[in-house]
């Protein structure tokens, strides 16, 4: 992907209210034709009510939004010809095989029977379902669930197709097969808007990272630039004894003189650091005070760091 690419999509100072909330709360976005762009946030930020205005399944409230060069209020008709939706639970009929799906869609599609017929087996082989085609869709794993769901809404191959947190539930197996699936949409020439509250997840995939909180864009760039937007490096220690955290976290603290974060893992610590050379002599004073260390690691910050510099919390936080 190109950063000067045509834009396919763009949003301008959009609002969606629901009552009283502001769902999106002034969202300007400028997401380049090509490549994964990824929309974090967690739940509540405002990602899906972004994807449903977009896709033109909800009217925007204030502001404007063009989707492949169209005004999704003025002509939805034209965006809905041109892209893909694939939303956070799978939308197939659960007593059809895998097969009569996608043949169904096919055949509202206009495509002939022989031609629906056709098109299923290419995209059932090429999603690893060919073994299970005439399984009901009620038997299938949530893995293959996923893999069919992005099928279908590529029966007809999109221009723009969104996917709205496409592996949330899935086993890492599953997540990783859902990520071979993008990286070949991408390879086809489709634009893919991602919106994921994993950030893992936009790490492997995405060229482009918004980062959205309470329904606004608050920081943009590649993935590369928002970790250098909080830090040179990051430094990750894990105690063998979880015990002896405290005193890990005030020695830390006293060498490096920055804050050092107690992780969610009882025996993790996480410090941010702009003098790498102060970490040279952490390990020795972690010796000498007798706490032994089963992990030492500088590197980049993570996108997780990132998101909680940015908005005070962790991405996986929910939104009330």
């Amino acid at each position: 992907m190109r950063v000067d690419a045509p834009l396919a999509i763009r949003t301008h100072q959009l609002v969606k209210r629901f009552g009283a909330t502001l769902a999106a709360d002034g969202l300007d976005l400028e997401v380049p034709s090509g490549g994964v762009y990824g929309v974090l946030g967690p739940n509540g930020a405002g990602k899906t009510t972004a994807i449903r205005v977009l896709a033109t399944l909800l009217p925007p409230d204030g502001g404007s939004a063009t989707v492949l060069g169209h005004d999704v209020a003025a002509d939805p008709d034209a965006v809905r010809s041109k892209v893909a939706l694939t939303g956070q639970f799978a939308s197939l009929d659960e007593d059809l095989t895998g097969t009569e799906n996608l043949q169904l869609l096919g055949r509202l599609y206009g495509y002939s029977r022989a031609a629906a017929r056709s098109r299923s087996d290419q995209l059932l082989v090429a999603f690893g379902l060919d073994d299970a085609r005439n399984r009901q869709v009620k038997n299938y794993s949530g893995g293959m669930r996923r893999r069919l769901d992005i099928a279908a809404s590529i029966i007809v191959t999109p221009e723009l197709i969104f996917l709205d947190e496409p592996t949330t539930g899935l086993d890492p197996r599953s997540r990783n097969q859902v990520w071979e699936i993008v990286r070949s949409l991408v390879a086809g020439g489709t634009t893919v808007l991602l919106t994921t509250q994993y950030l893992d997840e936009a790490d492997q995939l995405a060229d482009r990272v918004a980062v959205i909180d309470k329904g606004r864009a608050i920081a943009e760039g590649t993935p590369g630039e928002l970790k250098a937007s909080v830090g040179t490096g990051s430094l990750h220690v894990r105690v063998a004894d979880a015990a002896v955290r405290s005193d890990a976290a005030l020695v830390l603290r006293q060498v490096l003189d920055v804050p050092v974060v107690e992780e969610s893992d009882p025996a993790a610590l996480t410090a941010r650091i702009e003098d790498t050379e102060r970490v040279s002599r952490a390990l020795p004073a972690l010796e000498a005070a007798g706490i032994s260390i089963s992990t030492f690691a500088l590197g980049q910050p993570s996108l997780d760091e990132v998101f909680l510099s940015l908005t005070g919390r962790p991405a996986e936080e929910k939104d009330t």
